[in-house]
């Protein structure tokens, strides 16, 4: 969604633009830093549990961040850097590679590129191989902050290959990416005019937590290869397996890549080593005419050096990162995964099944009214209104509405409230739901679109359990939500006439924004954005 239309004279169209656009995952994690839950300092604030955010090893990595060797600054470090990074993390980050990549021979320094991020490393990727307006295929769902670190700045545009939500053949399985899809939506995208210069793949899959096998990954490869387009492999989750007999394989573990001057893997800190807000990510490729030009562009996403220093003792540490802090990591992780999605199972609510990554890829239809994305959003503010965050299939440009990321790398206790929370939302919403349909002159209909069958494969998983006693909820936020649900006309109405009337005074719109009223009731935003559309005609 977008900020209402607003235009200061300040701003080019291009700063209105950026100034104009706001996305779901941008709202929720913007309203979550007005609440945050903290046990003791704010117990009712927002738990997040929608950004891909690693909070189990806090500890692990406390004492091996303040140990004495961390601690060095050289009169180097303070001065300006080679725009691709310092000498030294580079040749750390290609020794880093080479062993937990599995590459057949070394990896070297100067083909490492590294940046404040991988959102950074994405934009001036797209900068210098694409031209504006020229577009990238991508299979969605996919981590929908992509398309802002392409479009805010080089204007590249993303080109989506829909997967379904069911599988699509026998051996086949829910959001199966295949070549023969690569190929109908490049033709598509041709038809169209519109001209394609490269593809995103991201393993392990963000949000599917799909982890691809090389045979796969070549064949994509080889696709790319095929119609000469620039392959962006991102694998910021290459350690991230938490599931022993599951096997990641990095495509620089490939002996000859199809196309390696159009190949460039992509790897970060944020996610395998918990440290997102470190800010580090990581560049590989054999196209020396890319780093290059990522050089020129590097000034503007460069890292402090002793942060980079910081990062080189880290990655050198062979002995902390296989003996203790990856089994500890991976152990953690496993057990939180198997906490949440047996509470999913519990609730009857169906998942597609990984073994890797931070988060639960989870199957929410039967809780849509009807199957729209205005519906899931409905259900998004929902949550956010009872203080859970997620993320919604939209955000993620799921072509089938009603999917949810959940992340599961958080302390056990705040999963525990999590799910108490969204056991309360989604009873109070079954309820309304079966409440529509006993009232409706179509109820054959209405249970259709509100609770589609599963037909997917084994990997969704799903275990009906009888919904809690609501004598159990808390009685206001029952009465509360069964009254919006069943009356939503009559209170919209309401809340339209009252907006009209304020609307109308000099100073109210300044005093409430879209954003401030949100902060209190989620759900009221799209009120808002309605009536300044139609305050502006």
């Amino acid at each position: 969604p977008l900020l209402p239309e607003h235009h200061p004279v300040y701003l080019s169209s291009r700063g209105n633009s950026i100034l104009q656009h706001q996305g779901i995952l941008q709202e929720g994690f913007a309203q979550y830093g007005l609440n945050k839950h903290h046990d003791s300092n704010n117990p009712d604030g927002i738990l997040n549990l929608g950004t891909s955010e690693n909070k189990l090893c806090f500890d692990l990595l406390h004492t091996r961040l303040t140990k004495p060797d961390m601690l060095h600054v050289d009169p180097s470090m303070l001065q300006y850097p080679d725009w691709t990074g310092h000498a030294f993390l580079r040749e750390e980050v290609a020794k880093f590679l080479t062993h937990y990549c599995c590459s057949p021979k070394p990896l070297k320094a100067d083909n490492v590129v590294v940046m404040n991020g991988c959102g950074s490393l994405f934009s001036c990727i797209a900068a210098v191989i694409c031209d504006p307006e020229d577009a990238v295929l991508i299979p969605t769902p996919f981590y929908g902050v992509i398309t802002e670190d392409l479009h805010l700045y080089s204007n590249v545009k993303l080109f989506h290959v829909p997967l379904d939500c069911e599988a699509d053949g026998e051996d086949s399985r829910p959001f199966h990416l295949t070549v023969e899809k690569l190929e109908e939506a490049l033709k598509s995208a041709k038809e169209q005019g519109v001209i394609i210069r490269a593809i995103i793949l991201m393993n392990p899959h963000n949000p599917l937590a799909d982890v691809y096998t090389i045979k796969e990954m070549v064949a994509f490869l080889n696709f790319a290869k095929r119609h000469e387009l620039h392959a962006i492999v991102d694998e910021v989750y290459m350690l991230t397996v938490f599931d022993e007999s599951v096997t990641f394989h990095s495509v620089l573990s490939i002996d000859r890549l199809p196309d390696p001057q159009r190949t460039h893997v992509m790897w970060g800190l944020s996610k395998d080593f918990a440290m997102a807000g470190v800010r580090i990510g990581t560049l590989y490729t054999e196209n020396t005419d890319l780093v290059q030009a990522l050089a020129q562009l590097g000034a503007f996403h460069g890292i402090p050096g002793t942060t980079q220093y910081q990062v080189a003792q880290l990655l050198q540490d062979r002995e902390w990162i296989s003996k203790e802090f990856l089994p500890k990591n991976r152990q953690r992780l496993k057990a939180a995964h198997t906490y949440l999605t047996g509470e999913l199972r519990s609730m009857g609510i169906p998942f597609l099944d990984s073994s890797a990554a931070l988060y639960v890829w989870a199957d929410f239809r039967k809780y849509l009214r009807e199957s729209s994305f205005e519906e899931e959003l409905a259900l998004w503010r929902r949550f956010l209104k009872h203080k859970v965050l997620l993320s919604c299939g939209q955000a993620f440009s799921c072509s089938t509405p009603g999917w949810f990321r959940i992340v599961f790398a958080a302390q056990q206790h705040h999963l525990q409230l999590g799910q108490f929370v969204e056991h309360q939302s989604l009873h109070i919403i079954r309820k309304s739901v079966k409440s529509d349909i006993a009232d409706s002159d179509n109820a054959s209909v209405v249970n259709s679109a509100s609770s589609p069958q599963s037909k997917s494969s084994e990997q969704l998983k799903e275990k009906e359990s009888p919904a809690p006693d609501t004598d159990s909820l808390a009685s206001e936020e029952f009465v509360l939500l069964d009254c919006q649900a069943s009356k939503p006309t009559e209170s919209l109405a309401s809340l339209i006439g009252t907006l009209r009337h304020q609307i109308r005074s000099s100073d109210w719109l300044e005093k409430n924004t879209p954003e401030l009223s949100a902060g209190e009731d989620p759900e009221i935003l799209d009120v808002f954005k309605a009536l300044l559309q139609r305050a502006k005609k």
